[in-house]
């Protein structure tokens, strides 16, 4: 009897209990936990986004640092304690846009077909007086002197008119990159210093087009050394990002 009695009362117990309540927990479960679910997993995914952004920004921050960092030094941070040879040209000169050079055979050569490397620059008639012809030693020197660094620049000799230069110093210049350039591309693109002809300096351009540095007039050997640590602060300061060829060789003489 009392066995029948606790079943009765069991039974009379769970009748009692309304239907919802025996699938409250379930209903419960899978109602309110999947969105908290899904909404963990969105933030997850966002958290990743974010992460692979930075790191992304990260690699271009390094592969943009030395580049950076050597203009920076070298245009920008000026210790008073160092001095340079060569003035620095303030602002930096641009390639005339559109300007073009001509071969000593009249074929036309864009100007800034000479981007891409640095370049030693003398401008002189094709005559080339004794100036002229010291400065087309001191370049050649110049440039040899810089050893391995040496294929990183251009040695340029500017003709600024339509005569023939002289046979006698053409076998020199095998190494020259010797163009003919009319008075209006020159004067929009480099300047000699005040009181002094353009044929009186050696100009530096740097490898995106831009006069930058312009050596005294009256150079000898003996000061070419000055000249030397230039150029060789210059090949350090952009050794990270400039390498020797521009890609395409210009048409030569």
């Amino acid at each position: 009897m009392s066995g029948s009695n606790s079943s009765d009362a069991s039974f009379v117990h769970a009748a009692s209990r309304p239907p919802e309540a025996a699938v409250e927990s379930p209903l419960a479960f899978t109602v309110h936990s999947m969105p908290r679910a899904g909404e963990a997993m969105a933030e997850a995914e966002a958290r990743q986004m974010r992460a692979g952004r930075w790191k992304m920004l990260s690699v271009l921050l390094i592969c943009a640092a030395p580049v950076i960092a050597s203009y920076f030094t070298y245009y920008v941070i000026r210790p008073e304690g160092r001095r340079n040879f060569g003035e620095l040209i303030q602002p930096q000169r641009a390639m005339p846009p559109g300007a073009a050079l001509t071969t000593l055979e009249g074929a036309s050569v864009p100007l800034e077909q000479l981007k891409g490397q640095w370049l030693l620059v003398s401008v002189a008639p094709a005559a080339c007086d004794e100036t002229c012809r010291s400065n087309l030693y001191l370049q050649r020197q110049l440039r040899e002197s810089l050893g391995r660094e040496k294929e990183r620049v251009d040695w340029v000799w500017l003709v600024s008119d339509k005569a023939d230069i002289p046979a006698d110093i053409a076998p020199g210049l095998q190494q020259a990159t010797v163009l003919r350039a009319d008075g209006a591309v020159l004067n929009a693109w480099i300047r000699p210093a005040e009181g002094q002809a353009m044929s009186d300096h050696l100009y530096v351009i740097d490898p995106m087009g831009h006069w930058m540095m312009r050596f005294p007039a009256g150079m000898d050997r003996k000061s070419a050394s000055q000249a030397k640590r230039d150029l060789d602060r210059l090949m350090r300061a952009s050794s990270s990002w400039d390498k020797a060829g521009r890609g395409e060789e210009i048409i030569q003489p």
